[in-house]
């Protein structure tokens, strides 16, 4: 029967025509269809908030420095991964990226947990010479990086660019967003409080060892220690471990 359909769809042209609008638009409709209703399919997870102007430099350096092609940014739940790399990625977790980091291609390992792993010194090294902390490293040396100043005149534009795509940034955060870079590298700011009201648990201090100096190092290192600290896992791990049982 198969056989006979389809040579007759060999020899009459405008059926097999209407074949294929046919099989394209089933196609079309179950890759299109969700995204009308994406949004009540991403569980609300707590913790979860926007990346301060400079986590946000860093991470348009990241992908700039094709860092995502060497490392992926999702857990899969799978107890060897949980093991070596911590909790399975949630899809909550990237709702505010542009694009996305997920991905399945580690010539380096999954970094969607190394947020606190390492210190700051142990960044900036890795950075600058990668097999000085890790020896067998085939990862290049980014060392530019530290002597890089950021350009963050235009960081405003940036907010906005993401906020038009739906990432909730409020006009006072677009307003004060370049100083937001600075304050975040200062500890000791005077808008300290606005800015932890601003950006729930960003880490605020130095981040390459020089105070005097706003580096590409520190916006992609600000970026690197904010990664999977967002999320307090510790509800997640009971469910977790009767999973992987």
């Amino acid at each position: 029967m198969f056989l006979r359909l389809h040579k007759y769809l060999e020899q009459k042209s405008f059926a097999l025509l209407l074949g294929i609008i046919a099989v394209v638009s089933v196609g079309g409709l179950v890759e299109i269809a969700p995204l009308f209703y994406i949004d009540s399919t991403i569980e609300e997870v707590d913790g979860m908030r926007p990346y301060t102007p400079l986590e946000l430099a860093g991470r348009n350096i990241y992908v700039r420095e094709g860092c995502y092609t060497c490392h992926s940014q999702m857990i899969r739940p799978l107890r060897d991964e949980v093991e070596r790399y911590g909790h399975y990625s949630l899809a909550a977790e990237s709702m505010y990226d542009r694009p996305f980091q997920w991905g399945s291609k580690r010539t380096g390992p999954d970094i969607a947990r190394v947020g606190g792993k390492y210190s700051d010194e142990w960044h900036r090294t890795h950075l600058i010479d990668p097999r000085s902390v890790v020896p067998e490293s085939i990862m290049p040396p980014y060392k530019f990086l530290d002597k890089a100043e950021l350009q963050y005149d235009d960081i405003i534009a940036h907010l906005s660019a993401n906020k038009r795509l739906g990432v909730p940034y409020s006009d006072e955060m677009l307003a004060i967003a370049k100083s937001d870079v600075e304050t975040q590298l200062d500890p000791m700011a005077e808008d300290e409080e606005g800015f932890l009201a601003r950006y729930p648990n960003a880490v605020m201090r130095d981040f390459d060892g020089n105070p005097d100096r706003v580096t590409e190092m520190d916006a992609l290192i600000a970026y690197l220690q904010m990664l999977g600290t967002l999320v307090d896992f510790t509800e997640y791990e009971a469910d977790l471990d009767e999973n992987l049982r």
